[in-house]
Parts: C-alpha cells; sequence; structure tokens
C-alpha cells in the first residue's frame, strides 16, 4: 500500500471534500479525485460515498482511516524526532493564522522575518479554524483564544481588545437622527457571534458577513455598525469606535508549537521574532493606541 495513496485519502476523510483535501496538500482537485478512484479500485473497495453535505465515509473507509491514521502517527514520530534537533535556520516552515491578522498587522512581521532568514521557507497558511499541529498542517499556529489546546506549547503574548465600530458618517447622522444602529450579522466564529447577539438582541439582520474583512468593508460602506478587533479599527481612519471596549470581548493571542518541534531552530527563532514583534504593537492589540481624531 503506498503511503501517498493514504495520505491523499486522510486529507479526504478529514476534509469531507475533494476540493477541502486538494487545498491542504496543494495540489489540484482533479488529482486527488483520480488518485482515490484509483485507489478505491486497487483495495476493491468503496472508501467514501458522495452525500449533500460533502463524503462520508464508508465502513471500509472508517477502518482505513483507522489504519492510515495509526500509521501517520509512527511517520510523524520519526520526523519529529529528527526534526525536533534541527539546529540550522533553513528549510520550511509553516505557520497558520487568521485572515484579519495575516493579511494585515502580522504581514509586516513575517516579512521582516522572512528577510532576516532567506534560507528559511515561509509559508503562511491562512486559517479561521485550529490546524492539527499534531498532523502537521502547520508548524506554527497563531491563534486567538482564551482556551489553548492542552496538547501544544507556547505563550499568551498580549490580550486583544475588541468594540463596535461603525463609519465617521454613519455614527454622526445617528446622533443627528438619535436613532439606534442597525447591525451588521457575522457568522465568522463563535465568538462574534455571541457578541453580536449579546449587544443587539434578536434585531434582524439583513446583511451578513463571515470574514472579518467583509465585515470592516461592510462598515465602511455605512451597512451598520458590528464588533472588530481593535487592532483592525482603530488603524482605519474611516472608522469610528462606537462605544469604548469591554473587557468581556478580550481574547489571549497566542503562539502555539507542537513539543516534538521545541528544539527546532527555525520554528524557536520564528516564536521568538514573532514575540518581540507582536509586544511592540501592544498598545494596538490592547486598544490603547487611538489615532488622533
Amino acid at each position: 500500500m503506498n503511503w501517498d495513496d493514504l495520505r491523499f485519502f486522510l486529507a479526504v476523510a478529514r476534509s469531507g471534500s475533494i476540493s477541502g483535501a486538494a487545498k491542504q496538500l496543494g495540489v489540484q482537485h482533479s488529482t486527488i479525485s483520480r488518485r482515490m478512484r484509483q485507489f478505491e479500485l486497487d483495495l476493491g473497495a468503496r472508501l467514501i460515498e458522495r452525500k449533500k453535505r460533502g463524503y462520508e465515509l464508508t465502513q471500509a473507509g472508517e477502518h482505513v482511516k483507522e489504519a492510515a491514521t495509526n500509521i501517520e502517527r509512527e511517520i510523524l514520530g520519526v520526523d519529529g524526532s529528527l526534526t525536533g534537533k534541527d539546529s540550522h535556520l533553513i528549510g520550511p516552515l509553516r505557520v497558520t493564522a487568521i485572515n484579519n491578522m495575516a493579511s494585515s498587522i502580522l504581514m509586516p512581521m513575517f516579512a521582516d522575518f522572512s528577510n532576516q532568514h532567506p534560507l528559511v521557507k515561509l509559508h503562511i497558511v491562512v486559517s479561521n479554524l485550529d490546524a492539527s499541529l499534531a498532523q502537521r498542517d502547520a508548524d506554527v499556529a497563531i491563534r486567538l483564544t482564551n482556551t489553548p489546546p492542552d496538547t501544544l506549547i507556547g505563550k499568551r503574548i498580549v490580550t486583544v481588545a475588541s468594540t463596535i465600530y461603525g463609519s465617521r458618517p454613519y455614527l454622526e447622522k445617528l446622533q443627528q437622527e438619535n436613532r439606534e444602529p442597525k447591525w451588521i450579522g457575522v457568522d465568522c466564529c463563535g465568538f462574534h457571534k455571541t457578541w453580536t447577539k449579546q449587544a443587539c438582541g434578536e434585531q434582524p439582520h439583513n446583511f451578513i458577513s463571515d470574514d472579518t474583512l467583509l465585515t470592516l468593508a461592510a462598515i465602511k460602506e455605512d451597512l451598520g455598525v458590528s464588533i472588530l478587533p481593535c487592532f483592525m479599527g482603530d488603524a482605519d481612519p474611516a472608522l469610528e469606535r462606537y462605544c469604548e471596549p469591554d473587557p468581556a470581548f478580550n481574547l489571549g493571542l497566542w503562539v502555539l508549537l507542537h513539543p516534538d518541534l521545541k528544539r527546532t531552530a527555525r520554528v524557536l527563532t520564528f516564536r521568538d521574532h514573532m514575540t518581540d514583534a507582536i509586544n511592540e504593537k501592544k498598545d494596538l492589540f490592547e486598544g490603547k493606541c487611538l489615532p488622533p481624531q
């Protein structure tokens, strides 16, 4: 049995779709589809079935997944024992971070690291989901959370504050007309869903966004107000705070890594670089760096 076939199968099983597996592995959709068909022919068994919401494993598929997961664990164990002793600043480094941070405040930090260490191949994986470091979806995860996984090691670097923002013209009009704001619905994560529901109650939404960058753009189009992290809202001169940050909305910003990589030079150097760079922007993350009015 070819390990590559098992690797492709595991990606489909975990993502629940051919397209998700292709994105995870960095290959074409047609490649995954072709390899899966051939793998099932070689085994003489149907492993996955197409459903309305994606692919589901057959009973045979569940057995293969269990076996493949055990094989993967052994392979990654060997890989971790070797790469964990790497003392050279050379080789690939996969980092996962959420989109609104990776494309804005973190990008200059990534660029500085890449310029300082040109032999490290830095691969930024944008994901709002928890990438599995144990399965090597990434080597380092930069995450907003108050409850990081116990299986990973890392450090809470700063607190990230959030509050409600509107465009300057929109908020001025609200004040003049003395009326309540419309709320932009959010569907990007559990945090924002909960906060929005607490703030606006059962008010219906006629515009909903599943990404904070889209929410930012919608606010600038005067579609209403919404909750944003202060490092986004305060940095945009077109926006203004509707109210002051509520500590109940605070989240920790963590740099997390797998224990197997705690002695890998490029991982530790990246962690230290990001820790220092993020601390330099501490006031912006914590909502204490307001632009001039």
